[in-house]
């Protein structure tokens, strides 16, 4: 089985504005989301990536250039429109504290599945296209490259939170349980029998054991119990 890493986009100009940005051009990222993607950038420097997958938006391009700058090897960065954030149509652009009076704000916070924003495109259709990408691309990575490969999909806050729900197996009305920060890094397996959430929402630690044949092994199946955990450097045999 291969790894997937989900990293969000670090913070943008319109995420530190309070602006739903959507998928609109021109949107980058600020001197604080600079600096949080060097930091995966390090985080992840140890872990040999062999494939890497963003969303076109320019933020998540930024994003996953800095990432692969600081990796050992050359990785060819390659797009997926539909790991592109959601279509949010109308509410594009607008202040989220105005948002937030919309009937449909209650919708999206409570029953995310029937959400369809004005002119845009809804969760659920959302949701199955990042999930399809993903799987799709995971297969691939895996029939190329062996179980024991890890690659790279950078992408949004709500498309990455949908990804995560179906790898709980959890109804998407429940996806906004998950948080997913700015420049997070969250590590999915996908087996046989099910997907394997091994992290979310994550800022800081050593990630080097990732490609250890031993994570590998202990996501092969369930182990009862809970299993004895990862082997590197910041967790000794």
């Amino acid at each position: 089985m291969a790894t997937v890493i989900l990293v969000r986009h670090g913070r943008s100009t319109a995420n530190s504005t309070g602006v739903l940005a959507g998928r609109l051009p021109g949107v980058l990222l600020d001197d604080t989301g600079e600096e949080q993607v060097r930091r995966v950038g390090e985080r992840l420097a140890q872990v040999p990536l062999v494939h890497a997958v963003s969303s076109p938006l320019e933020r998540c391009e930024q994003t996953a250039r800095a990432i692969l700058a600081a990796q050992p090897g050359e990785v060819v960065l390659a797009h997926d429109e539909r790991l592109t954030e959601c279509g949010y149509g109308a509410w594009q652009g607008r202040a989220l504290k105005d948002l937030a009076g919309e009937d449909l704000w209650r919708t999206v916070q409570r029953h995310p599945s029937h959400a369809v924003f004005p002119e845009g495109e809804s969760i659920r259709d959302m949701a199955a296209r990042a999930v399809e990408a993903v799987r799709q691309v995971d297969a691939q990575v895996e029939s190329e490259h062996g179980p024991g490969a890890v690659w790279l999909a950078v992408s949004h806050g709500d498309v990455i939170k949908s990804i995560l729900a179906d790898a709980y197996g959890t109804h998407l009305d429940h996806f906004q349980r998950i948080v997913v920060d700015p420049a997070s890094v969250s590590i999915v397996r996908f087996t046989e029998d099910r997907p394997y959430v091994v992290a979310t929402n994550t800022h800081a630690g050593d990630l080097s054991w990732l490609t250890s044949r031993e994570s590998v092994e202990r996501t092969a199946e369930a182990v009862p119990g809970g299993g004895a955990g990862p082997v590197g450097p910041t967790h000794p045999a």
